[in-house]
Order: structure tokens, then sequence, then C-alpha cells
């Protein structure tokens, strides 16, 4: 009976792997886009984004209701598991037109695989893929650390003090798409009224759904497993929070640390909790957070300028990530990717491969690539990323109180550019176009040595917002002149020649001068 039993099973086994191969081969010539990359990201899947041709042109409902039937159709093409017959669902649908897509079960990637194959045979569909659950790019470090060396005077540094004779970010927006933010008395200032994109309520913790409140619940895992086999339980990471400090921490406080841009606005957007968080969720972020409409979801009323993502997938660029991407950069806003701590090539890390994103490589204190960062001919810039100071909260799980440490990863690294090019778009007379700010960061950067592929050099927050202010028609030039002392000299002139337009001669406060005059 058990050698029956068996050989029973075990045909029943082959038969179901038959009619998955069986499957996998049927694809007809009208068949959808399958876009696979992002099987290799996750043992199991059971979630996946489908596109109707169709959805651009036709009603919500007539589209849902096309869907429905192709669901029904590719479940009941799907051989049974345990006597049990697969079940799909359609959860929502995005603000570019695909829905999300779930499965009552976990499948592994020969099953997604052969799902997906038979969701792309509908002449409806478009293309299918995975909706790929990302996480935060930050390697926790010393929390006593007690400097910026970042915006330090060394080399190694992104060269910001100089800039702030010259911007400080007044006006400009910066979207966070991260864990949410906390309260702290050095960001507070500085936070607009953001949003909560977590759908998933596992990972959100809330339990309310999408709604205007972007605080962070916390990360925290307390079992092993809990995200995927081979995880570990963790303390709350305030992600959101230590980045949002770095684009722009109040200053001139005396609190604290210092932002990079710290007169503009951060826009916290929360799109990561309880192990990371869905691509879904994180392009209606961006469509959002860019200015463009998401159902269900209020107006933005101050959208961003300037996208910091420290977040990513090992995979390649989906095509609804990409999609959401082009989406904001048409917009007019930059959109500004940590490359992953992998210690490989970025071509593998979404969304920093995407085109249209400025990549961010991180470096140390020592003027060198992080030994952890990703590289490569993808990567567009670097800075600092190492060691990095700035706001936090002390709570293990939930929130507690505000505090600061120091934290390492490309995730640190991104929004050093972030905030510069926050700096950038408060210099210039008028908005620049995404192509402008990335080819005046890569322009002014500075060399340093790095043979795996760094991009374009170290940033330097000076030199970039000098190319925005020398580029400039009739730009406001200021130079600061002291004049040595000469015994019995009463008067001052100052000439200049060439140019066009007024200039003006101001004496310092305090000095005396019984005549000045400027001649042109």
């Amino acid at each position: 009976m058990s050698n029956i039993s068996q050989c029973g099973s075990r045909q029943r086994t082959l038969m179901g792997a038959s009619a998955l191969m069986s499957l996998l081969l049927a694809t007809p010539a009208f068949a959808g886009e399958v876009n696979l990359s992002g099987l290799s990201s996750a043992p199991t899947v059971q979630r996946f984004i489908v596109k109707s041709r169709n959805s651009a042109t036709v009603g919500i409902a007539s589209t849902s209701s096309t869907l429905r039937s192709t669901l029904q159709s590719a479940a009941t093409a799907m051989p049974a598991k345990n006597g049990r017959a697969l079940g799909l669902t359609s959860l929502r649908r995005l603000a570019l037109g695909p829905e999300v897509v779930k499965a009552d079960r976990p499948l592994d990637r020969v099953e997604a695989e052969a799902l997906m194959r038979q969701l792309a045979a509908d002449p409806n569909v478009e293309y299918v893929e995975v909706d790929e659950r990302m996480t935060a790019m930050l390697t926790p470090n010393d929390p006593s650390l007690s400097s910026q060396w970042a915006f330090g005077t060394t080399t190694a540094g992104i060269n910001v003090r100089p800039a702030w004779d010259k911007a400080t970010g007044a006006g400009v927006v910066v979207a966070v798409i991260d864990t949410g933010i906390t309260d702290h008395p050095d960001l507070n200032a500085n936070v607009l009224p953001g949003y909560d994109f977590i759908s998933d309520d596992f990972i959100s913790r809330d339990g309310d759904g999408r709604d205007a409140d972007p605080s962070d619940e916390g990360d925290w895992t307390s079992a092993a497993n809990e995200c995927y086999f081979g995880s570990s339980p963790t303390d709350s990471s305030w992600h959101g929070t230590h980045v949002a400090g770095t684009v722009a921490a109040a200053t001139n406080n005396a609190v604290g640390v210092a932002g990079t841009a710290f007169n503009a606005k951060i826009l916290p957007v929360r799109v990561l909790g309880r192990c990371g968080g869905y691509t879904s969720d994180i392009v209606d972020a961006i469509i959002w957070a860019s200015g463009g409409t998401v159902s269900g979801v209020p107006a933005n009323t101050t959208p961003a300028e300037v996208i910091n993502m420290s977040l990513g997938i090992g995979s390649a660029c989906s095509i609804t990530l990409q999609n959401g991407i082009n989406g904001a950069v048409g917009r007019g806003t930059t959109v500004v990717a940590s490359s992953g701590n992998s210690a490989a090539n970025v071509s593998r890390m979404a969304p920093a491969n995407c085109a249209n994103v400025i990549a961010v490589a991180a470096t140390t204190s020592s003027r060198a690539k992080a030994f952890y960062s990703n590289y490569g001919a993808g990567i567009d810039i670097s800075a600092p990323g190492s060691g990095i100071l700035s706001t936090l909260n002390d709570g293990a799980t939930t929130p507690g109180s505000a505090s600061y440490a120091s934290y390492s990863g490309t995730s640190m690294a991104a929004p050093h550019v972030a905030g510069v090019a926050a700096l950038m778009q408060s210099a210039a007379p008028s908005p620049l176009t995404p192509a402008q700010v990335e080819t005046a960061i890569k322009n002014s950067a500075a060399s340093f040595s790095c043979s795996q592929g760094c991009g374009a050099g170290l940033l330097d927050a000076n030199a970039a917002v000098a190319a925005v202010l020398g580029a400039r028609s009739g730009s406001e030039r200021n130079h600061i002149v002291a004049v040595p002392s000469r015994s019995g000299a009463g008067s001052l002139t100052v000439s200049s020649a060439g140019g066009s337009g007024d200039a003006d001669l101001y004496r310092a406060p305090g000095q005396r001068a019984d005549r000045v005059t400027a001649t042109d």
C-alpha cells in the first residue's frame, strides 16, 4: 500500500510538472509581454501587476470585468495544489492603469512563471510582471558618531558650506519616499503634510489602509523568517526620518544636525513598513509625489521638485516602475535613487537601474568608495554614505523619543544628492529640468580614485550650485573685498569693465569711508 501510494503521489507530481511545462510552452503569438526579472528577487511570489491593453481607452468598470474573466481563465488553467484550485483576486487599480493581482497562496518560481504566461496569453493583456517588494538600503553603524564629516571642510565631503552662501533650498519640496516620518524637533518645521501609500495591513501595521498620515509605525520584526526564509528579528530603523534629516534638517537652530538643503521642505511619503514595500504602492507614491493623479487619493497640493528613494530590490527595472518614473520626470521632478549595498553591479538593483534616475554610490570619510556600495556604468554620481549622522528615533519597536544616530549605506548617500538638487533649484531663476539637474551635478563633480565605476565623481555642492548661477543670464555675483587701511586715505574708487546691467556697491556696516564711487 505504501509503495502504491508513493507511486501514485509521484505520478500526480509528474503530471503537475507536465501540466506546468505545457503552460510554459503554450505561448500564442499575440501574447502580452511577460517580465520575469522579478522572479529572481524572492523564492515565492504572491502579487502581480497586470496591464490590460485597453485600460487607457475604456472605463474602469469595463476593464475590471475583462480582467476578472482573464483571472478566472488563468486560475482555472493552473494545476491544483493539495486538491485546491488556485484563486486570483484583483486588489486595486494603479494610477498608471495596471491592476494589482494577488494569488491566494504563495507560488514558487515555476508556478509563478506558468501563471504569468497564462495571464499574458489573453489577447487583452499588454504585460504581466511581479509586484516586487523593495527594502531600505541602509547598514546601521555607530550611534555615537558626533560630527557630520560630509559637511566638513575635508576633501571627502560634499563642499556644501560655501554653497549655503548662494542657496539654502528655500521654496523647494523634496519628497522622501520611504518608511514615513517621526516627530522630531530638528525636522518638524520643514515637514509638509504627506501620505501613507501602504495598502497591505501586514506591512503597514496601522490597519487603516492608505491615508493622509505618513507617520512611521515602525518596521521591526519579532520572529525569524517573518519576512522571508532566513530573515532575522530586527528593531525599527526609522529609516525615513534619518533620510529626511540629511536632506533638510533645520539649521542655525542650536539643535542637533544640519540638513543639506536646510530651508527646503520635506514631503514624507510612506511606502515601506514591516518587511519592505510593494512596487505597486511605490509607483503610486511616485505619481502622487510628483503632482500626478492617483484614484482615491486627494490631490498633492505641494508637488515635489525632487524625489529621493533610498530603497531597492535586486532585479531589473520593471515596466510599471519605469513608467512611474517617466511620468514623474515628465512633470519636472528629479528622481534620485540609492544604488544598493550588495557590493555588486548596479545593473541588478532597481530603481537605481531605471532610466531617468540619478543613481548614487556611497563613499567614506577617506574619499573612497564604500566597500558595500554597488558600482558600475549605471552609477551617475557618488556621495558620502558611511557614518552619516542624522535625525532618528530611539524606539526599538514603536516610536519613542527623538534622537540622533549615524547610519551607513547608499541610503545615506542619495539624500545628499537630493539635497544638492534642491539647492540648485532654489538658486535657479526658473525651474531646472531633471536632465539639467543631472547634467550639472555630473559636470561639476570632483574626481576621486575609483576603479569599479563610481559615476562622474564625488558630489560637489558648491560647484553644482555655481554651475547653475554661472549658466543664468544676468546672474548676480557678490564679491566681498577687504581694503587695506592707508593713512590719510579718504576715498575708494572701484571700476568694472565689460558686461551689461547695473552694479551696486555697499559699504560694510561699521566701516568708515568718506567717499565711495563706482565707475563702469
